[in-house]
């Protein structure tokens, strides 16, 4: 009884105006979102921007990581293959300096290649170098031997580090 006291029954009027209500059902799960597609321009490429870069028609595209990361890495092997060899560079003639840079230059390319497979074969990058060392007149079948594998470890050494 005590219940019956504190919820009252409606009066017959206003039971009439309760049921005239429009009664809405509540939506249960996640409320709808709305999604508006930009138009795709195929006609353009799409240009990446780093952050602080300006973005626009003056900006530069620019490089991507994979890209920037084989940069530095043929960076750091061409750095390898010339250490120790700045004075026999120079005691060549001018051909032979010009076709000494371009074999080494198709080496660094040759070996960043190689470190980029899963499997790194050390006798192949050994056999570049040797075939690039050639080039120097006059060279010691030794001297040739031991600087090509004192590159190669210093390069599988690149390696671990990139």
């Amino acid at each position: 009884m005590a219940l019956e006291k504190i919820v009252e029954k409606p009066s017959p009027d206003q039971a009439a105006k309760i049921e005239k209500l429009p009664v809405k059902p509540e939506k249960i799960g996640r409320p709808e979102i709305k999604t508006e597609r930009l138009p795709v321009k195929p006609d353009k490429p799409q240009e990446t921007v780093r952050a602080g870069e300006k973005g626009g028609e003056g900006a530069a595209p620019t490089i991507s990581l994979a890209q920037d990361f084989q940069k530095r890495r043929a960076a750091a092997i061409d750095n390898v293959l010339a250490e120790g060899l700045n004075e026999i560079f120079l005691k060549m003639n001018a051909a032979e300096q010009k076709e000494f840079k371009k074999k080494g230059e198709e080496t660094v390319l040759k070996i960043n290649e190689l470190l980029g497979k899963t499997k790194v074969k050390v006798n192949k990058i050994i056999d570049l170098i040797k075939a690039w060392l050639k080039l120097i007149p006059g060279i010691n079948k030794f001297f040739l031997e031991q600087e090509a594998k004192i590159k190669a470890d210093k390069i599988m050494k690149i390696k671990d580090k990139f």
